[in-house]
């Protein structure tokens, strides 16, 4: 079986890693330096656990090759795996410019028999009303009898994508009967699972529909469950109560399922994936409250800090973590670039610490560099990377303040500390 796999981003690529170990697949992409990278057994992104091992193995069994060719990749695949990300415009609608562009060519080039995957998370209704009538325009193949068009959607966490593969059950929707039936199909020969505790692991749902609201439903419901977890912390933080332990003691009950709050909801699902449900259900108020409510964290930050510091101007405030969760390379939609915005509009001066990113790359994101905190006035624990957790403010002299937005150094609130330690 020929796969071709468009996109080589954090699932795209372990993705086309991991089918390759059975099978001959190409991996599509629009960055020469990636596919590059990739033929070259080089991670283009560090955090993914056995990407690397795996890379390698199935570069030397040569089942695996990146390339910018599109005709070729196309017209080779029996089966196309989409996983190209939608993003959102600043007016938190779609923007389909760079999906709808490999759709496009999916139509030019496709052939008969292909099946085609969308993995990308997209509003409901969009496999069927928008790429299925665009690839059946553009290539004069019918959907359901000359070529099959599914949506499954990935369900897996970045740094553990082999992992999550074959943990949780793949739910597969098709435009029609057949096409899901082809997606089941193919999915059943390819994943192979460890546990299979849910039964049948491929799941055949109702229509495409079915499968998109599926998984914009999995991520908005944990966007209103953090939303409400933040809003507890800030109402425990006005009756000095300790948020860590009402948390840990309410999660003690079978049913509850109260997220960790934080200073900000960051990557590519949690804040955008619920704006796809607002897009067209204008009469949602809870996903709406919980998103006003997440994407003010950062604002709240600022403003508890200066309430114990009225001006900010020409102090030197570290932000401790620019991806916007642990143990992984993503500052798309972070809350520390918020936090960086919001700071330098105080005329403070913002350093920026990572271990996945380089003193260029935190320079290209706007933050001051520096080899060490000895020069700052103040720390803002945004991400929770391991190499935060011992942090030892001794060597810091002018050290004024530490917020812990993660509560992850609560080991201050019992030392007698020259800084002021603050969390949510």
């Amino acid at each position: 079986m020929n796969i071709t796999v468009i996109g080589l981003g954090k699932i795209g690529l372990p993705l086309a890693v991991y089918l390759s170990q059975r099978n001959h697949v190409i991996g599509l992409d629009n960055n020469k330096d990636v596919v590059e990278q990739i033929n070259n057994g080089q991670e283009p992104f560090p955090g993914e656990k056995n990407l690397k091992k795996n890379l390698k193995e199935v570069l030397a069994s040569q089942k695996l090759s990146a390339t910018l060719d599109v005709s070729k990749a196309i017209k080779s695949a029996d089966v196309i795996l989409i996983c190209v990300p939608l993003i959102i415009d600043k007016y938190n609608e779609p923007d389909f410019s760079n999906i709808d562009s490999v759709v496009t060519e999916i139509g030019k080039h496709v052939v008969n028999n292909t099946l085609i995957i969308f993995e990308t998370t997209l509003p409901v209704g969009t496999t069927r009303n928008r790429f299925s009538k665009s690839i059946e325009k553009i290539s004069n193949l019918e959907v359901g009898k000359d070529i099959y068009i599914v949506f499954s959607p990935e369900r897996v966490l970045t740094g553990r994508v082999f992992e999550d593969l074959v943990k949780y059950p793949k739910l597969v929707g098709g435009v029609t009967r057949l096409c899901t039936k082809k997606g089941v199909e193919f999915y059943k020969s390819v994943l192979e699972f460890k546990d299979d505790f849910f039964g049948d692991s491929v799941w055949a749902l109702e229509n495409c529909e079915t499968a998109e609201f599926t998984k914009i439903a999995e991520t908005t419901y944990r966007d209103v469950n953090i939303g409400l977890a933040n809003e507890f912390a800030i109402y425990a933080k006005k009756k000095n109560i300790n948020i860590t332990q009402v948390i840990q003691a309410a999660n003690s009950q079978p049913y509850s399922n109260i997220h960790t709050p934080g200073i900000s909801v960051g990557g590519h699902c949690i804040p955008v994936y619920p704006h796809f449900y607002l897009s067209d259900n204008p009469d949602s108020t809870i996903v709406y409250a919980a998103r006003i409510r997440n994407e003010s964290m950062p604002g709240y930050t600022i403003k508890e800090i200066k309430n114990k510091f009225p001006s900010l101007v020409g102090m030197s405030i570290g932000i401790l973590g620019v991806s916007y969760r642990a143990g992984v390379k993503e500052a798309a939609f972070s809350g520390a670039l918020t936090l960086l915005k919001l700071l330098k509009n105080e005329g403070a001066i913002v350093f920026g610490y990572d271990p996945f990113f380089t003193p260029r790359e935190l320079k290209d994101l706007g933050f001051e560099c520096a080899e060490d905190y000895s020069n700052l006035n103040g720390i803002i624990l945004h991400t929770a990377h391991d190499e935060f957790h011992n942090l030892n403010p001794d060597m810091i002299k002018e050290l004024k303040f530490i917020f812990d937005g993660r509560n992850v150094l609560n080991r201050f609130t019992k030392a007698e500390n020259s800084f002021l330690y603050f969390h949510l």
